[in-house]
């Protein structure tokens, strides 16, 4: 076996390890069409994180069905994945991989409903984060909780130019947050983080110039972040 057919075996493996976590313990193995399914991810360089991710979103809808539960298949978190894929590859820059589907929208007073309860229910929350200051964060999540509370009302009906400004305020607001949440953060936090970066970055370095992976770098080290602390996406596409 080759080093890189090698890669990919240990990467459906990783992946049928996380399954069975996920499943309590119950080992589903990843074998025939399925291991060619997992294998196709490898393939298109989706990192195991974001697989993790999809892996994680399809068991949460699936924890809310009820105790009852039989063991998961991981085809049945293919879409998950694809989706989360399709969203990690759209923050960072990474070059669009044929085969994996848009990610579905919502409305957007949906959205800012979601936002602002996730941001409240992060103000609520009183854990704290080894190599992390909530301080700082704090003061800006209350801010923009405050203003798209206010917004929110007037949201469903907005059109044009006047929406083209709202999204406009979004991403403002989206990259407050994150800045906010970089500040809070020390070194050795950020410098691990930019590592994870790295490696999941890995498969697209070699046809990315330097400027765009410094660029994709630097949106995957935000991600990161924003997944550890539970940081919504403000910015709305």
């Amino acid at each position: 076996m080759t080093g890189e057919a090698d890669e990919r075996h240990a990467y459906c493996r990783q992946v049928e390890t996380y399954l069975q976590k996920k499943n309590d313990g119950h080992l589903v193995r990843i074998v025939g069409p399925a291991f060619e399914k997992v294998l196709g991810w490898a393939e298109k360089g989706v990192p195991l994180a974001v697989v993790y991710r999809g892996v994680d979103r399809y068991f949460e809808r699936y924890y809310a069905k009820g105790p009852q539960r039989r063991p998961v298949r991981i085809e049945f978190c293919e879409h998950d994945v694809l989706d989360v894929f399709d969203e990690w590859r759209r923050a960072v820059g990474v070059p669009i991989v044929p085969g994996v589907p848009g990610v579905r929208k919502d409305t957007l007073p949906a959205h800012l409903e979601r936002v602002v309860a996730r941001l409240t229910a992060l103000r609520a929350s009183s854990s704290v984060v080894s190599g992390f200051s909530r301080t700082t964060l704090d003061a800006t999540v209350d801010e923009i909780v405050r203003e798209l509370d206010a917004a929110r009302a007037a949201a469903k009906g907005i059109r044009g130019d006047a929406r083209a400004a709202f999204l406009d305020r979004l991403r403002a607001l989206d990259a407050e947050l994150v800045t906010a949440a970089r500040q809070a953060c020390d070194a050795a936090t950020l410098d691990a983080l930019g590592a994870e970066a790295d490696a999941e970055l890995a498969p697209f370095r070699a046809r990315m110039p330097p400027e765009s992976y410094a660029r994709s770098r630097r949106a995957c080290v935000d991600r990161l972040l924003r997944e550890r602390e539970k940081l919504p996406v403000i910015a709305f596409e």
